[in-house]
């Protein structure tokens, strides 16, 4: 039976969190990549909306500097290891280029927030709510979005922006986000709610 819950409140600055959207993951051709073209052009449109109204935008990206980090998630995982700095694997994905002013951060683990100091750029940027993207729905993006909760802000992921190389492993994700940690909803039914719109909520 599912807990009740109630919708959250994005807020005046919800803050765009685009979760390691870089090469390594959107690019096939990568061990660790999928076809990641519609999630690509989901945050495209996201892109556009917030910098549109000047709001936050912060990406991540997975970047390994030394033999120490990330050992035992390496270990777990060996693919993790073209993920290095001359690596054109950790950079953004070309149709998702970072403008001047827009952050990008490194992080080790799953979470955009563990080990890194996001937490005290959203603070400083006076965001009111997080909006998450970006892969994979079952890892990074779930880990972000707990996290996000966790930190107090209000979470929202719309659907068409995260994906996953599992599509059972997607579903069961979202389902389970939804009932507990975050708003989960249509890309154009957030769009409508960012603030500067005529309707900012949902009936």
């Amino acid at each position: 039976m599912d807990l009740e819950r109630k919708p959250m409140n994005m807020g005046q600055t919800p803050a765009l969190l685009i979760v390691d959207m870089i090469n390594a993951f959107t690019d096939p051709a990568c061990p660790l990549g999928t076809d990641a073209a519609s999630v690509v052009e989901a945050n495209r449109m996201l892109l556009t909306a917030f910098r549109a109204r000047s709001l936050p935008i912060v990406y991540t990206t997975v970047i390994f500097r030394c033999e120490s980090e990330g050992r035992a998630f390496r270990n777990r995982v060996p693919a993790l290891e073209v993920l290095q700095p001359d690596s054109e694997w950790v950079k953004v994905d070309r149709a998702l280029e970072p403008l001047a002013g827009e952050y990008i951060t490194e992080k080790k683990g799953a979470s955009a927030f563990f080990g890194t100091d996001l937490a005290t750029w959203l603070d400083r940027r006076g965001a009111d709510s997080v909006v998450v993207t970006g892969l994979t729905t079952s890892g990074c993006v779930r880990a972000s979005v707990v996290d996000g909760l966790q930190h107090d802000y209000p979470v929202f992921v719309p659907r068409q922006a995260v994906g996953d190389r599992n599509p059972n492993a997607h579903e069961a994700n979202l389902f389970d986000m939804h009932a507990k940690y975050a708003d989960v909803l249509d890309l154009a039914e957030l769009l409508a709610m960012l603030p500067g719109n005529d309707t900012q909520s949902r009936a």
